[in-house]
């Protein structure tokens, strides 16, 4: 191979930051930025989620508590159309994730 594997990983990252869904995703992200409300749910949500995939891995499963916080945040994302655009976009974006994550974890699969 004539190319360092490095070079070709940073090769990819800009290609993904070129990508149109990429862009639309960081445009989303700038306007629940500039709307302090709509940030503050994103940032209050992600730690939310951070700490349910932590509780999750350790075996634990979500109380009543905790299912009734996430479908408050839903029904305050859903009310934030700002918030709807920017999680619309991040799942787009993902399609392309995922795609690229089966090509550069097929050879691994195949030592499996």
């Amino acid at each position: 191979m004539t190319q360092n594997i490095y070079d070709i990983a940073n090769q990819l990252e800009r290609a993904i930051r070129e990508l149109p869904e990429y862009q639309a995703v960081v445009t989303a992200k700038a306007k629940v930025d500039a709307d302090a409300a709509s940030k503050q749910i994103l940032e209050d949500y992600v730690a939310f989620n951070q700490a349910l995939q932590l509780q999750l891995q350790s075996g634990q499963m979500p109380g009543e508590e905790e299912q009734a916080k996430m479908q408050d945040f839903q029904g305050k994302i859903q009310s934030h159309s700002d918030l709807m655009e920017y999680f619309n976009k991040q799942q787009q974006l993902s399609v392309y994730v995922a795609d690229i994550e089966k090509i550069i974890f097929s050879p691994l699969q195949d030592l499996m």
